[in-house]
C-alpha cells in the first residue's frame, strides 16, 4: 500500500470520527448536566461545529485518494472505503460510549458482506 492510500485511509477514519461524534455524540453528551438543559438548536450548533472537522479531514482525503488527482482509488473505491469506515467507527463508538448497546451475531454477518464488498469492489 502506498503512501497517498495510507494518508487517505488515515483521513477518513479522522474524518468519520468527527462525524460519528457530531451525529451521536450528543445521544451520550444529554447525561451531562449543562449539555442535558440546552435547546435542539443550541445541540445543532454544537453538532455543526464538531462536523467541521469532518469535513476537514474528509475534503483532503478524497482529493489525495482520488485517481485523476494521482491518489490510488476510483470515486467509488473511495465511497466503498468511506463507508466501511464510517460503520468499524460506529461499531467501536457503540461499544465504548454505549455500553447498553450489544453487537449481535448478525451484525457481524453483515460486516463479513461488508468487506465481501471491498473484496470486490477493488478485485479486477
Amino acid at each position: 500500500m502506498n503512501t497517498k492510500a495510507i494518508l487517505t485511509i488515515g483521513l477518513l477514519i479522522l474524518s468519520n470520527t468527527f462525524m460519528t461524534i457530531a451525529w451521536y455524540g450528543h445521544l451520550k453528551f444529554a447525561e451531562w448536566d449543562k449539555f442535558s438543559k440546552l435547546s435542539i438548536f443550541a445541540i445543532i450548533l454544537i453538532s455543526w461545529a464538531i462536523a467541521l472537522f469532518e469535513y476537514m479531514f474528509q475534503v483532503p482525503a478524497n482529493k489525495i485518494g482520488f485517481k485523476e488527482n494521482g491518489g490510488p482509488f476510483s470515486l467509488v473505491q473511495l465511497k466503498v472505503i468511506q463507508e466501511v469506515i464510517t460503520l468499524i467507527v460506529f461499531a467501536v463508538f457503540t461499544l465504548l460510549f454505549f455500553k447498553n448497546q450489544a453487537l449481535k451475531w448478525n451484525h457481524l454477518v453483515a460486516f463479513m458482506f461488508l468487506v465481501l464488498a471491498v473484496y470486490f469492489m477493488f478485485k479486477e
